[in-house]
């Protein structure tokens, strides 16, 4: 019976979203309409928009799981952490700028953003490549997610169905991002939101329900002594490297293409009133669904071994690589906790979380790749041989990622994190202070994509594929957790923003006439 009503929701909302990109494939015309939505999404649509592509399958399923047995009910702080810093102070440091400068530059991605703000068609080239080679493991953290909860709702176990899920999970991707670009994703985004809303209240009041109310739940996870306990105290067993999660998953926002790119599409006309609802918003949606997801997470011991002081007997498999399947968990927490009726609506919920996202980072990388580094190589090209190129990539850019989601034992977290690590560590600081100073110089841009670059790969050399076990191990054993791939992320993001204000102080000034003229647009009413 759960299957079946299962499949039955699936069906009907696979079927809204195709229908959603029909309607939107007769208004998309321009490179403008299938990037931006025409630069005029209002406050409801924007905030959604954000919402749902911050969260997906990697946070519910991967993050939730994994941060939830390492550090119990402290957990959610992760959760405030990204409505607070990932969501209000974003809008309300970056939002209104965002929008304002690059409409006065006429740019459409973030690596255009870096050509006409710092005058420099090298620092465009770099960046497409940049967002796309690292977006492609993202994307592939969110169809390992999306497998997982299907193993678990529809007993879908073999490795050839695991692949089967993710290609068809690419496919319909695929159809309704390349029939309606933008326009379709942010409409989608809008009942995407709402069912992620309703279908995380309903699934902790049930979880909390099922061990006997939420005093209960904590007193229980007060008595779980291994791996050190505490996973019932305010800041858990590891408050310091739950602050490596916290500025990862908040503070990469600032930095994410696929995130910022949502606040060029504003419409002008009430552009500071939008901002304003849409901070409101946006960050609700946060404090509901990151706040609830890392809360759920947090209880995953109660439900994931038979004993939750003993993890001898646990009951998640143990990977070919020696680690726990923390991407299991969660899966295993829902179908101890949730009726069938439950379970058919959080398949739904998390496929159209990660869809969103999905559509989110197709577009991204498709629009930046075919803007920024192959529009410039050809003559003679025009809007709709564009969009022709962006929908093709959409399609090259899946195949991809869908590749290297095949391999199980790439964890969720462990993707997710080296690619906003790269990213955000990147593009943060040359964005954000793109944005406000008029000192900072096209050396420290190139300087601050160096660092961000160099520092994850050398990280992923050293630590992540398993190479030099000894360093790995002393690496780790440093209260800071130096081999987690969380914790590199984190420390490239904070020198980001470290690195473009110090290198700018010793570099080569921009043009003094060239930059005022770009900050003309905060001062013009």
């Amino acid at each position: 019976m759960t299957t079946t009503l299962t499949y039955v929701m699936l069906g009907v909302y696979i079927v809204i979203m195709i229908i959603i990109g029909i309607y939107a494939y007769r208004k998309t015309k321009t490179v403008n309409d299938f990037v931006l939505g025409g630069r005029n999404v209002g406050p409801w649509l924007t905030a959604f928009a954000y919402g749902t592509s911050y969260f997906s399958a990697v946070v519910f399923i991967g993050y939730a799981g994994q941060f939830g047995w390492n550090y119990g009910i402290s957990a959610a702080w992760i959760g405030i952490g990204n409505a607070v810093i990932g969501s209000a102070a974003a809008w309300i440091v970056l939002g209104r700028r965002t929008r304002l400068m690059t409409h006065h530059l006429n740019a459409k991605t973030m690596p255009e953003f870096f050509e006409k703000r710092f005058n420099s068609k090298g620092l465009k080239i770099a960046a497409s490549l940049i967002v796309f080679i690292f977006l492609i493991p993202y994307t592939a953290s969110v169809y390992n997610g999306l497998s997982r909860l299907f193993d678990m709702a529809l007993g879908i176990q073999s490795d050839n169905s695991y692949r089967i899920i993710i290609i068809l999970m690419a496919v319909i991707t695929a159809v309704y991002v390349i029939l309606g670009g933008y326009a379709a994703t942010a409409i989608n985004d809008f009942i995407q939101g709402i069912i992620m809303l309703a279908g995380i209240i309903a699934v902790v009041v049930c979880t909390v329900n099922n061990q006997n109310g939420f005093t209960e739940a904590i007193r229980k996870l007060g008595e779980i002594e291994t791996d050190g306990g505490g996973f019932d105290k305010l800041f858990g067993p590891d408050p310091i490297n739950l602050i490596g999660v916290i500025i990862l998953t908040s503070l990469g926002t600032w930095g994410l293409p696929q995130m910022i790119g949502k606040f060029y599409a504003i419409k002008e006309n009430g552009s500071k009133k939008i901002i304003r609802s849409g901070t409101v918003i946006s960050t609700l949606f946060a404090f509901v669904v990151a706040g609830g997801s890392y809360l759920l997470g947090g209880f995953d011991r109660l439900f994931c071994t038979a004993d939750p002081g003993d993890t001898s007997k646990a009951l998640i498999n143990t990977l070919s690589n020696g680690k726990l399947e923390y991407d299991a968990m969660i899966p295993s927490l829902l179908n101890s906790a949730l009726p069938g009726i439950l379970i058919a609506l959080v398949v739904v919920l998390v496929f159209s979380a990660s869809m969103s996202t999905l559509s989110s980072l197709v577009l991204t990388s498709s629009s930046t790749l075919t803007i920024d580094f192959i529009k410039p190589k050809m003559k003679n090209t025009n809007e709709k041989k564009e969009v022709i190129i962006m929908r093709a990539l959409i399609a090259v850019f899946l195949i991809i990622s869908v590749v290297i989601a095949f391999n199980k034992n790439a964890s969720i977290s462990t993707l997710m994190s080296y690619s906003w690590g790269a990213l955000a560590g990147a593009f943060l600081g040359p964005f954000m202070w793109g944005l406000f100073s008029k000192k900072a110089t096209r050396a420290s841009v190139w300087t601050s994509l160096v660092a961000g670059i160099g520092l994850t790969v050398a990280h992923m050399v050293l630590f992540g594929f398993g190479w030099f076990p000894e360093l790995t191990k002393a690496a780790a054993s440093v209260p800071f957790n130096l081999a987690s791939p969380i914790n590199a992320g984190a420390i490239t993001m904070i020198l980001s923003i470290i690195i473009v204000p110090v290198v700018s102080l010793f570099t080569k000034k921009p043009d003094t006439s060239s930059v005022e003229n770009i900050f003309e647009c905060y001062s013009q009413k």
